[in-house]
């Protein structure tokens, strides 16, 4: 398998470190859909972060499914709880995870894209509003430990995209959503940025290297 798009991306990485902790093998490769984007174009003509080529050549793309694909490539191995309260619990903090991921991602492209004076501030503090309420809300569950304990034999899928998403908020707009008022977040962070599978694929432009 090929993963097609750059660490600097939540989705991409979302998926390289999920793949890790399945078991699953592949290639990354750490392809722009901006500075690479006839590159890109040849793989998946959408150009859309993260890809990914089976081994049969079938293009997949959206974090989401590719992971549907994933977890039934590694079974019986799972990211996901097995009991149906805990699966539901699991989703749901996934879910604010990935909102936090898209608010954050609009932000930084309405900065990053537009030109400062078609700048639209009220939209820009609707969306900050949202990021903001998705974080309250993980911060809240994490206090109460609803997650369990970050290790990488117990890391459920919303402990992975929960700490990508944080990462990646304060690496883009700290100034935005401040650390000091997420403490809970700032330790479920750090504990899953020292895990092997996290270490190998940091926030950037490098290429994931698998490890183990």
């Amino acid at each position: 398998m090929q993963l097609v798009g750059m660490l600097d991306s939540p989705y991409v990485r979302r998926v390289a470190i999920s793949l890790q902790l399945l078991g699953l093998r592949f290639e990354h490769r750490s392809l722009s859909v901006f500075s690479t984007f006839d590159q890109f174009q040849k793989i998946n003509p959408v150009v859309k972060a993260p890809t990914l080529v089976c081994d049969d050549g079938t293009v997949l793309m959206d974090s989401n499914l590719i992971l549907d694909y994933a977890q039934a490539r590694a079974r019986p191995r799972s990211l996901l709880p097995a009991e149906l309260p805990a699966l539901a619990l699991d989703l749901r903090l996934t879910g604010l995870a990935l909102a936090a991921c898209e608010k954050s991602v609009q932000i930084v492209y309405e900065r990053g894209l537009r030109p400062p004076e078609k700048l639209h501030q009220p939209w820009v503090e609707r969306v900050s509003g949202q990021l903001l309420a998705a974080y309250a809300e993980l911060e809240h569950s994490l206090a109460a430990r609803t997650l369990p304990a970050v290790t990488g034999a117990r890391l459920t899928q919303a402990g992975v995209t929960v700490a990508v998403a944080w990462h990646f908020t304060q690496q883009m707009l700290p100034e935005v959503v401040p650390a000091a008022d997420h403490p809970a977040l700032v330790a479920w962070s750090a504990q899953a940025e020292a895990l092997p599978a996290f270490r190998a694929a940091p926030h950037g432009d490098s290429t994931y290297q698998h490890v183990g």
